[in-house]
């Protein structure tokens, strides 16, 4: 790389870091931790890069922008921020940043994009954009928290930003709990037709006497449909109809932003004539899908202490997770998502008997969620033998319904890979997966069965004697599981 690159950042081992990565891929560096420093700099002529954080004790690095890019508008700017919200990349977005990248970075992807930015500073001579009025604050909104720092969710936000004033309809795809809702309205909220109506379509709102209704209310402003796939024929004729009023009558200039909710999977909605395959191609000029909670465990811990706050910011008691707490919490699998996960730091909050929240607590409450979850923990993975931690749990919890039980198989024993992080799992991996699967399988073909070892083995496709064998090597007691038949 050739250029000069000009730091901000409040933190100095972010400063150090940089400046020795960008000095020996062949940059000049000039770092501080002050944007009017960087500001003087920029107007000085220096630099053909910045890199800059957000929250700065002199004021916001994206608020900076506008005045960087008055002074030089083909500088551009890479954005690096600890605030890993939505809100944060569509006012980077806003404000024409070159790149948004959350903290913690990934250094060598940082440094592409350094790159990147610095072999196209001379081609760029797009005009500085008119500024935009400012964006919600994160914490304003009262629903779900759109914060993640996992790819999944920084693809999003980035997603999200990219088509925000466009004029695309935009279905908002994912299961039930993840924020499709908040996600949704965040096109209408954090866009330019804020100022206009949001209207939130339901069935009953699209029966011949309240369709006019709806139609003049939602003029120039946005349309948010919710779970079109649960409208009957009829609603859905009718909603097909209004919008072809729009798209060919003379309102068309006050059309409204169409966005849809739905489930993970709209497409196969219309393959079981749930959605109208004209409707489905009326609403998907761009489909974005919310990932659910278990794909993206790394967030859990900061989104738990996020709604911690939350919850004592409107009179529930401050409270906080200790160690043992946040690790049960991320490898829980979250079958209702960021909802569930809500629901039980609120119960957390008012329940913990004293402000950290204790492991035996936390593992209380998970029970109530979920009753299959074990009210103690088993033993903890070591190179020898053992059984996998609750810490790393491989047992099938809260998958969609429809999911097949190789499907399922698949995603616990990823999780359980993804959980030990650059590390392999402990050494003999085979027969303790064997072990935790075989245990459970016996003991539910058991209770199947009333206690009926040939009738299990046949269910099985085993030998008797196999059974009986296998029954003890794994002390599972045989009588206490026969039923009356």
């Amino acid at each position: 790389m050739d250029g000069t690159v000009l730091i901000a950042d409040d933190d100095r081992t972010i400063r150090t870091v940089l400046t020795q990565a960008l000095t020996r891929a062949g940059c000049r560096v000039h770092a501080t931790g002050s944007l009017s420093q960087l500001l003087r700099w920029v107007e000085e002529g220096r630099g053909d890069l910045v890199v800059t954080d957000v929250m700065m004790p002199d004021g916001n690095g994206i608020d900076m922008i506008p005045a960087i890019r008055k002074a030089r508008p083909d500088l551009p700017v890479i954005v690096i921020s600890a605030q890993n919200t939505i809100v944060t990349a569509i006012r980077a977005t806003e404000a024409a940043a070159f790149d948004y990248l959350p903290k913690p970075f990934d250094l060598p992807d940082l440094m592409a994009r350094a790159g990147q930015a610095l072999s196209r500073r001379v081609r760029r001579s797009d005009p500085a954009p008119a500024a935009a009025a400012p964006a919600p604050e994160a914490g304003a909104d009262p629903a779900l928290p759109l914060i993640g720092h996992a790819p999944s969710m920084q693809n999003l936000f980035r997603m999200v930003a990219r088509v925000l004033n466009a004029d695309l309809p935009v279905i908002v795809a994912g299961e039930a709990g993840v924020g499709k809702t908040v996600v949704a309205r965040s096109f209408h909220d954090l866009s330019d037709r804020r100022e206009a109506g949001l209207v939130v379509l339901t069935a009953a709102d699209l029966s011949e006497e309240a369709i006019h209704n709806v139609a003049e209310r939602a003029q120039g402003g946005t349309l948010l449909i919710e779970d079109p796939a649960g409208f009957d024929a009829a609603a859905q004729a009718r909603l097909i109809g209004m919008i072809e009023a729009w798209e060919v009558g003379p309102g068309r200039n006050l059309m409204p932003r169409l966005v849809s909710t739905t489930g993970p999977d709209p497409q196969a909605d219309v393959a079981a004539g749930r959605l109208r395959a004209d409707l489905y191609y009326r609403l998907a000029g761009v489909t974005i899908t919310v990932p659910p909670l278990r794909a993206r465990v790394d967030d859990i811990p900061p989104l738990a202490r996020h709604l911690l706050a939350r919850a004592a910011a409107q009179g529930l008691p401050q409270r906080k997770l200790s160690e043992g707490a946040t690790a049960l919490i991320r490898a829980y699998p979250f079958p209702g998502n960021v909802r569930e996960l809500e629901n039980l730091m609120r119960r957390l909050a008012l329940t913990a008997a004293a402000a950290e929240i204790s492991e035996a607590e936390a593992r209380t409450a998970l029970a109530q969620s979920s009753p299959i979850m074990p009210q103690a923990p088993a033993a903890v993975p070591t190179s020898a033998a053992g059984t996998i931690s609750p810490a790393a749990p491989v047992t099938p919890l809260g998958e969609p319904a429809n999911m097949r039980l190789a499907q399922s198989v698949e995603m616990h024993l990823q999780r359980y890979f993804d959980l030990h992080g650059d590390d392999l799992p402990p050494p003999g991996l085979y027969d303790r997966i064997l072990r935790e699967i075989e245990k459970p399988l016996l003991e539910i073909a058991l209770d199947a069965t009333g206690g009926n070892q040939l009738r299990c083995a046949d269910l099985l496709g085993i030998n008797r004697n196999t059974l009986r064998k296998k029954l003890t090597d794994l002390n599972i007691e045989v009588t206490r599981r026969r039923k009356l038949m």
